[in-house]
């Protein structure tokens, strides 16, 4: 398939003086095919929101390069950059409380990014309508404050605000992380529904791997700035190759109780490093229960398995 989106060798840093940076997303490479859906994952701290934001052009990019349908982006976006890729690409934050003004209402929340659209009012109040439906909720919500709504109801909110401007590709930045359980399952539902009906091309960032697996066509795993191991969602969930992919998806909880209790203790060990401070070799290595003596001193690459469609940073994999 062809790759609507791809990133060259990606790097955001953010200086924090005396000649300190923290490496927030540092070399990342990686294509998203026209339709895909890529799930990325890692844990807290290691750049999935950062470099979704690069990404887009919220962040200005340190170094490299992001092609969209083949064309390279600006390395610091300007208004007109924005205006003109806004119905292009659009992202759907994570927290649904502090992503919605306050002081708008829910139709004008919706409807700000149709204002450099030549459309009536009354046009514009129909296709609010028509993607509050479309979200599972009402016309009527539209003259409603954010405060008035869920968790779960903001969320779809952000969703049809994001979606009404009909854009090709959509950065889900931890869409599910600050919901309810209950409702998670829901919105990650809504979102696959409006994938297939528009045809959509995603990067879904989460940390639920269960939940990544179900919506995503492929995972990439994130660590400390840099990708892991990349390949379809099912091997790389069931079959993980890298001792960092491992010991994450072992960690993930059963959803059912009873098992869940009975299995023993899967915590990562050891504190993710510094991203200020990033150590030699493998970045892993310090918390790898299948370190060795190489993985101190060598960073390895991130190279395809033989037989497989996997690619993995590791030296367990990697050619002598």
């Amino acid at each position: 398939m062809t790759a609507l989106v791809k990133l060259d060798d990606l790097r955001k840093y953010f200086d924090l003086g005396r000649g300190q940076r923290v490496h927030a997303v540092d070399g990342i490479s990686l294509e998203i095919a026209e339709g895909e859906t890529l799930g990325l994952v890692g844990e807290s701290g290691s750049g999935k929101s950062t470099l979704g934001k690069a990404l887009l052009g919220l962040h200005d990019k340190s170094a490299g390069t992001v092609y969209y349908g083949g064309q390279a982006l600006p390395q610091r976006y300007k208004a007109a950059d924005f205006q003109r890729l806004a119905s292009r690409m659009q992202m759907i934050f994570q927290d649904p409380y502090s992503s919605l003004n306050p002081r708008m209402t829910v139709g004008e929340i919706i409807a700000e990014g149709l204002r450099g659209r030549k459309l009536s009012n009354s046009q514009k109040q129909q296709r609010v309508a028509e993607w509050l439906d479309r979200v599972g909720l009402s016309a009527g919500h539209a003259s409603r404050y954010p405060h008035e709504f869920s968790g779960g109801q903001r969320q779809r909110i952000g969703i049809a605000r994001a979606l009404i401007m009909e854009p090709e590709f959509v950065v889900c930045d931890e869409p599910i992380s600050a919901l309810d359980v209950s409702v998670q399952a829901q919105v990650v539902n809504l979102l696959n529904n409006l994938k297939q009906s528009m045809g959509l091309t995603m990067l879904f960032i989460a940390h639920d791997l269960s939940m990544v697996r179900y919506i995503s066509d492929r995972m990439a795993v994130m660590y400390l700035g840099a990708l892991v191991e990349i390949g379809p969602a099912s091997d790389v969930y069931f079959s993980p190759k890298h001792p960092y992919t491992q010991v994450l998806t072992a960690s993930n909880p059963e959803p059912d109780p009873e098992l869940e209790k009975q299995r023993a203790s899967t915590t990562i060990q050891g504190e993710i490093p510094s991203p200020v401070n990033v150590p030699t070799g493998c970045r892993f290595a310090g918390r790898c229960p299948k370190v060795m003596p190489v993985c101190r001193e060598v960073t390895p690459q991130l190279l395809p398995l033989v037989d497989e469609d996997r690619l993995v940073a590791c030296h367990l994999y990697q050619p002598e």
